[in-house]
C-alpha cells in the first residue's frame, strides 16, 4: 500500500505534509520489520532533501526500537550534519552513542535501559548504581572508542570523573574500623 501511494504522489501532486507524513509511516513500517536495507532505499528515493531531513528527524521523535533508533540516528549524523542544529545534533549524537551502548548489554536487560538511550552518562551511571560492572566495562570502552574526537555535550573526562565518584563511594565506610585487641 504504501508503494501504490508512493506512485501516486509522483503522478498527482500531493501537499508536502502529507508526503512526508506517508514517508515516514513507510519508513517506520520497514524499520520495525527489520528491513534496514530497504529503509534505507526509500530514504535514497526521496528527492527532496528537506523532506529526507524532515521525515528522518520526525521518524526518530517517535521513539522506535533500539535498531530503529540506532539506525535513524546514523543516518542523520552521515547525512544531515551540517543542516542541524548544533543542539540537535548534540541530541542525535547522544542517541547514536546511547542506542550504541545498549547493544552493548545483554539483550534481556536492554528494555530496562531503553529509556535511557539518549542520556548515555545517565545510562551509566544506572548501570553502575545496579552494580553491573562488567557491562560498564565494556559500554566505558564503546565510550572511548564513540568519543574519539566528537563533541556531543560530554567527554571522556565526565565519564572518568563519573567513575572517580563511584569508586570513591564503593570504599567510604559508614563506620570506623576498631582494632581488635587479644
Amino acid at each position: 500500500d504504501y508503494e501504490l501511494c508512493e506512485e501516486w504522489g509522483h503522478l498527482y501532486p500531493v501537499p508536502r505534509e502529507d508526503l512526508i507524513n506517508l514517508h515516514r509511516e513507510h519508513l517506520l513500517h520497514l524499520l520495525e520489520m527489520g528491513d534496514m536495507e530497504k529503509a534505507l532505499q526509500l530514504l535514497q528515493r526521496i528527492e527532496d532533501p528537506g523532506v529526507c531531513l524532515a521525515i528522518s528527524e520526525q521518524s526518530l521523535d517517535q521513539h522506535p526500537n533500539l535498531a530503529a533508533s540506532h539506525f535513524l540516528a546514523d543516518y542523520l549524523t552521515a547525512h544531515f550534519y551540517a543542516s542541524l542544529t548544533t543542539a540537535r545534533r548534540n541530541e542525535i549524537q547522544a542517541l547514536y552513542i546511547g542506542s550504541k551502548m545498549l547493544l552493548t548489554l545483554p539483550e534481556l536487560s536492554r528494555g530496562n535501559y531503553f529509556h535511557l538511550s539518549s542520556r548515555p552518562l545517565l545510562m551509566l551511571e544506572q548501570l553502575l548504581m545496579n552494580m553491573k560492572v562488567d557491562w560498564v566495562a565494556v559500554a566505558v570502552q564503546t565510550l572511548h572508542q564513540l568519543l574519539a574526537g566528537q563533541e556531543i555535550g560530554f567527554t571522556v573526562e565526565d565519564i572518568d570523573s563519573l567513575l572517580s565518584k563511584y569508586a570513591e563511594k564503593a570504599l567510604n565506610f559508614p563506620f570506623t574500623l576498631k582494632e581488635k585487641r587479644s
